[in-house]
């Protein structure tokens, strides 16, 4: 495992955000859905691509709160630019599941 320092740290910015939209992704490689995500008035809203789709649909992601690194450039996945990672964990499957807040907060709002 590499070590980072503190500082390295601080400088990833990971905000929580609320899904407005999702909808399936054909063109992916991988089973993936295009998600825009909420980060608030100083961010604004985010697109995403995620391979979620094991664990979540569309519908059932409309409204659902999720952590994100904001502060990486832009990523071009097909014909979906990436703007945002969006944060999980693999289950026993290997199949990702969302890092989301256990209580609302409000979004954009900053990982301590």
């Amino acid at each position: 495992m590499a070590e980072i320092t503190f500082d390295a740290f601080l400088a990833v910015d990971i905000r929580a955000g609320r899904i407005t939209r999702a909808e399936d992704f054909p063109e992916a490689r991988k089973p993936a859905l295009k998600l825009w995500i909420d980060f608030g008035p100083e961010i604004g809203e985010r697109k995403s691509s995620a391979q979620i789709t094991k664990h979540y649909t569309p519908e059932g992601l409309i409204g659902t709160q999720v952590m994100a690194v904001v502060n990486f450039p832009p990523r071009q996945i097909g014909p979906v630019r990436s703007e945002v990672l969006v944060l999980g964990l693999a289950d026993e499957n290997g199949d990702i599941v969302l890092i989301r807040p256990d209580t609302d907060v409000p979004p954009g709002e900053r990982m301590q």
